[in-house]
């Protein structure tokens, strides 16, 4: 079973129990209790699960739900998160939005020697005992569930910092720019870019041709985009025209299964 399979199994369980304990999973997953630790925790970092002693219970809501089975620590997310973690430079000051997928740059940025900044408690959680990461957060209100902080306090915090490049996400990315689905973020996320020299976006394939509530900003803000090569030409001639430096990342074609049949 592929690891984002794994962990989408154990938060379909954890929904429908309520409850579920360690001992439970490792028998029904046939998994190794180490392994099943180490999800509980991943999971425990996105604001899905909340841990306790011998188990977890159950704290998202049917829409994050819906996105992490989508896209949790998905193959294509991590090969974007490596890739994009290769383009940052020992010593550089670098702004990291929330998002799964910024928080598994944040993974392959642990043993780096870098000042990080962040309105995410997954990625500050994630950093803040490594060694050569020197980590600021930007605090404000915490929005439930995804653990990052938005609003006024966030936006005047970081009209204060300057960073050398920012690394985020997206709800979606159309030919008038970029949207997300919370119009606080896109207020933060506006100031983030204004504090940064470069725009680094990841962002799977399927982010393209996606509209969300909330317009975030034009194309040309972006520098560069980290994606996958499940990316279609129209879209690769578009980036182009748009001046935009596309990365992209191949992955192994595997097949999946479902996770509505785990």
């Amino acid at each position: 079973m592929l690891v984002e399979e794994r962990r989408a199994r154990i938060l379909k369980i954890a929904e429908e129990r309520g409850f579920i304990t360690l001992q439970s999973l490792v028998s029904e997953l046939g998994a190794s209790e180490s392994t099943v630790r180490r999800d509980l925790e991943f999971l425990d970092t996105t604001g899905q699960i909340q841990r306790t002693r011998g188990g977890a219970s159950f704290i998202g809501d049917t829409q994050t739900d819906f996105d992490v089975r989508r896209g949790l620590a998905s193959l294509e997310k991590q090969r974007i998160a490596r890739r994009t973690a290769e383009l940052i430079a020992d010593g550089e000051t670098v702004l990291l939005d929330g998002g799964t997928t910024t928080l598994e740059v944040a993974r392959h940025l642990q043993v780096r020697s870098l000042q990080v900044l962040t309105n995410s408690l997954p990625i500050a959680s994630l950093l803040m005992n490594c060694r050569g990461i020197e980590l600021i957060f930007i605090g404000g209100y915490v929005y439930p569930r995804t653990g990052v902080a938005l609003g006024e306090l966030s936006v005047a915090a970081l009209e204060r910092i300057h960073a050398a490049r920012l690394v985020m996400s997206t709800g979606g990315i159309a030919s008038d720019g970029l949207f997300n689905s919370n119009q606080l973020l896109v207020e933060t996320e506006r100031q983030m870019i204004r504090a940064a020299e470069r725009v680094t976006l990841v962002a799977d394939s399927s982010k393209f041709g996606q509209r969300a509530l909330s317009h975030l900003c034009a194309l040309d803000v972006v520098d560069e985009i980290v994606t996958d090569d499940g990316i279609t030409d129209e879209w690769v001639q578009r980036m182009e025209q748009s001046g935009i430096r596309l990365d992209v990342v191949s992955i192994e074609r595997v097949v999946r299964r479902s996770s509505a049949t785990c």
